[in-house]
Protein backbone atom coordinates (compact mmCIF):
# COMPACT_ATOMS: atom_id res chain seq x y z
CA UNK A 1 0.00 0.00 0.00
CA UNK A 2 1.54 3.09 -1.22
CA UNK A 3 1.05 5.88 1.55
CA UNK A 4 1.23 9.49 0.04
CA UNK A 5 1.66 12.53 2.12
CA UNK A 6 0.07 15.68 1.41
CA UNK A 7 0.92 19.04 2.41
CA UNK A 8 -0.69 22.72 1.83
CA UNK A 9 1.95 25.65 1.84
CA UNK A 10 0.74 29.06 0.31
CA UNK A 11 2.83 32.52 -0.80
CA UNK A 12 1.77 36.02 -0.68
CA UNK A 13 3.15 38.54 -3.44
CA UNK A 14 1.85 42.48 -2.11
CA UNK A 15 2.44 45.52 -4.01
CA UNK A 16 1.03 48.86 -3.22
CA UNK A 17 1.31 51.46 -5.55
CA UNK A 18 0.09 55.22 -5.02
CA UNK A 19 -2.78 56.96 -7.40
CA UNK A 20 -0.85 57.18 -10.39
CA UNK A 21 0.07 53.51 -10.57
CA UNK A 22 3.66 53.74 -9.56
CA UNK A 23 4.68 50.93 -7.10
CA UNK A 24 5.52 51.88 -3.87
CA UNK A 25 6.83 48.22 -2.49
CA UNK A 26 6.37 45.11 -3.56
CA UNK A 27 6.91 41.70 -0.92
CA UNK A 28 7.18 38.20 -1.63
CA UNK A 29 6.22 36.61 1.59
CA UNK A 30 5.13 32.81 3.02
CA UNK A 31 2.01 31.93 5.10
CA UNK A 32 0.96 29.69 7.92
CA UNK A 33 -2.08 27.47 7.01
CA UNK A 34 -4.20 27.24 9.74
CA UNK A 35 -5.81 23.86 11.58
CA UNK A 36 -9.00 25.16 10.86
CA UNK A 37 -7.82 25.59 7.27
CA UNK A 38 -6.68 22.15 6.49
CA UNK A 39 -10.09 20.72 8.57
CA UNK A 40 -11.34 23.29 5.98
CA UNK A 41 -9.61 21.90 2.63
CA UNK A 42 -10.59 18.39 3.77
CA UNK A 43 -14.01 19.20 4.17
CA UNK A 44 -13.96 20.71 0.43
CA UNK A 45 -12.44 17.86 -0.67
CA UNK A 46 -15.07 15.43 0.78
CA UNK A 47 -17.83 17.69 -0.58
CA UNK A 48 -19.46 18.78 2.37
CA UNK A 49 -18.17 22.43 3.34
CA UNK A 50 -20.40 24.99 1.03
CA UNK A 51 -18.23 28.13 1.38
CA UNK A 52 -15.44 28.55 -0.79
CA UNK A 53 -12.29 30.99 -0.45
CA UNK A 54 -13.96 34.22 -1.35
CA UNK A 55 -12.59 37.07 0.99
CA UNK A 56 -9.02 38.36 1.84
CA UNK A 57 -8.37 40.41 5.16
CA UNK A 58 -5.67 43.40 6.43
CA UNK A 59 -5.11 44.27 9.52
CA UNK A 60 -2.59 45.84 12.28
CA UNK A 61 -2.18 42.83 14.32
CA UNK A 62 1.54 41.77 14.79
CA UNK A 63 1.19 38.33 16.96
CA UNK A 64 2.72 35.56 15.05
CA UNK A 65 1.23 33.43 13.19
CA UNK A 66 0.04 30.40 15.27
CA UNK A 67 -1.73 27.22 13.69
CA UNK A 68 -4.67 27.33 16.45
CA UNK A 69 -5.51 31.14 15.62
CA UNK A 70 -8.98 31.28 13.91
CA UNK A 71 -9.04 35.20 13.02
CA UNK A 72 -6.56 38.05 12.00
CA UNK A 73 -5.44 40.02 15.63
CA UNK A 74 -6.76 43.14 14.45
CA UNK A 75 -8.70 43.18 11.39
CA UNK A 76 -8.97 46.76 9.61
CA UNK A 77 -10.67 45.43 6.49
CA UNK A 78 -11.93 42.60 4.30
CA UNK A 79 -12.54 42.72 0.25
CA UNK A 80 -14.28 40.31 -1.87
CA UNK A 81 -11.59 38.11 -3.89
CA UNK A 82 -11.72 39.31 -7.68
CA UNK A 83 -10.37 35.63 -9.40
CA UNK A 84 -9.88 32.29 -7.82
CA UNK A 85 -7.89 30.19 -10.34
CA UNK A 86 -7.13 26.61 -10.02
CA UNK A 87 -4.46 25.15 -12.07
CA UNK A 88 -2.86 21.61 -11.48
CA UNK A 89 -2.41 21.85 -7.45
CA UNK A 90 -2.18 25.25 -7.18
CA UNK A 91 -4.72 27.93 -6.42
CA UNK A 92 -4.24 31.17 -7.06
CA UNK A 93 -6.68 34.45 -5.28
CA UNK A 94 -6.58 37.55 -6.36
CA UNK A 95 -8.42 40.71 -4.21
CA UNK A 96 -7.52 44.30 -4.49
CA UNK A 97 -7.68 47.02 -1.28
CA UNK A 98 -8.23 50.09 -3.39
CA UNK A 99 -8.04 53.66 -2.12
CA UNK A 100 -9.41 54.29 1.09
CA UNK A 101 -10.09 50.80 2.09
CA UNK A 102 -7.37 49.75 4.79
CA UNK A 103 -5.91 53.04 5.12
CA UNK A 104 -3.36 52.55 7.77
CA UNK A 105 -0.31 50.53 9.06
CA UNK A 106 -0.71 46.34 7.53
CA UNK A 107 0.85 43.98 9.69
CA UNK A 108 -1.11 41.02 8.90
CA UNK A 109 -3.31 39.57 6.00
CA UNK A 110 -5.90 36.38 5.83
CA UNK A 111 -7.61 34.38 3.75
CA UNK A 112 -11.25 33.88 4.47
CA UNK A 113 -14.36 32.14 3.26
CA UNK A 114 -16.91 34.66 4.48
CA UNK A 115 -17.85 38.46 4.39
CA UNK A 116 -17.28 38.26 8.14
CA UNK A 117 -16.24 35.83 10.65
CA UNK A 118 -16.07 32.24 8.52
CA UNK A 119 -13.18 29.70 8.41
CA UNK A 120 -9.56 31.80 8.60
CA UNK A 121 -7.44 29.27 5.95
CA UNK A 122 -4.11 31.27 6.22
CA UNK A 123 -2.39 34.11 7.67
CA UNK A 124 0.71 35.84 7.16
CA UNK A 125 2.59 38.79 9.39
CA UNK A 126 5.48 38.90 6.49
CA UNK A 127 3.56 41.81 4.96
CA UNK A 128 4.21 44.88 6.64
CA UNK A 129 3.47 47.99 5.01
CA UNK A 130 1.71 51.59 5.44
CA UNK A 131 -1.25 52.12 2.51
CA UNK A 132 -2.07 55.97 1.98
CA UNK A 133 -5.46 57.27 1.11
CA UNK A 134 -5.10 57.25 -1.95
CA UNK A 135 -3.05 53.47 -2.36
CA UNK A 136 -3.94 50.57 -3.55
CA UNK A 137 -2.95 47.00 -2.54
CA UNK A 138 -3.26 44.17 -4.79
CA UNK A 139 -2.60 40.97 -2.76
CA UNK A 140 -2.10 37.44 -5.07
CA UNK A 141 -2.17 34.72 -2.64
CA UNK A 142 -0.60 30.96 -3.71
CA UNK A 143 -1.41 27.75 -2.44
CA UNK A 144 -0.06 24.73 -3.73
CA UNK A 145 -0.78 21.21 -2.61
CA UNK A 146 2.47 19.17 -2.28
Amino acid sequence: MMNEPLSMSGKINAVLTNEHGDVIAEHDVSNLIMTVGKTWAASRLAGTASAVISHMAIGSGNTAPAVGQTTLVTETARVAITSGTASGNVLTIVATFGPGVGTGSINECGLFNAASAGTMVARSTNVVLTKGATDTLALTWTITLN
